[in-house]
């Protein structure tokens, strides 16, 4: 293995430590909000695989590509699903039957 690939790796690793924690630390109250504003952060995600995955730089990094596509798909339709469903609690029952 390369040095490169070893040092993403370890960003990869790291990232996901550190996300774990911050999200594991956020109050309930919280947590709704916090995923309805980083959609945005997830939509430049999905960007950014769109452009991994159609660039030309071999297999691999096609199809891990398309798998990030993925994720990053679910990410931000999950995410869009649950601000709405966040938004539909606090209508009355009158503005939900409009």
């Amino acid at each position: 293995m390369s040095v490169t690939v070893i040092m993403g790796l370890y960003v990869f690793v790291l990232a996901i430590f550190v996300g774990w924690q911050l999200i594991s630390k956020v109050p309930h109250l919280l947590h709704t909000p916090l995923m309805s504003a980083t959609n945005a952060i997830s939509g430049i995600s999905l960007v950014g695989s769109l452009v991994a995955a159609g660039s030309d730089h071999g297999r691999i990094m096609t199809v891990l590509g398309s798998v990030a596509v993925m994720a990053a798909t679910i990410n931000v339709v999950g995410g869009f699903l649950i601000t709405d469903r966040m938004l539909r609690m606090f209508k009355t029952r009158t503005q939900r039957a409009k």
